[in-house]
């Protein structure tokens, strides 16, 4: 039976797990394959953890992180695409709707100030 998100825990295996996938796909390996994983993933978790839970760890503004990298459409749909499947893999009920609800609004925000259309 799944459960919701509901510690700082969930979060951080569902960016592992999601992490992982990005780099083992062809189409976003090349996107992250450069990122220091050991550095990225407790900021990551803490930036889920805000936006799930309201946790104040969370320092900065990660747009201009992407700015640089040539996103495309593409990267975004496989983006979404995993980060759904890792949820719904694992995961149902009001935060793992959040979570989904706010990675694409996200997307939607980088994509459209990036062009990537």
């Amino acid at each position: 039976m799944k459960t919701d998100i509901t510690t700082r825990q969930d979060v951080y295996g569902i960016v592992v797990t999601f992490y992982d996938l990005l780099l083992s796909d062809p189409i976003t390996k090349a996107i992250f394959e450069n990122i220091n994983m050991e550095k990225h993933l407790p900021k990551i978790t803490d930036f889920w953890c805000m936006v799930l839970f309201g946790d104040t760890a969370y320092k900065g503004n990660p747009f201009p992180k992407h700015v640089p990298l040539g996103l495309e459409k593409k990267h975004f749909e496989r983006w979404l695409f995993h980060f759904e499947s890792t949820i719904d893999k694992s995961y149902e009920g009001d935060k793992a709707t959040l979570a989904k609800q706010r990675a694409n609004s996200i997307a939607f925000v980088f994509q459209s100030k990036l062009g990537a259309y």
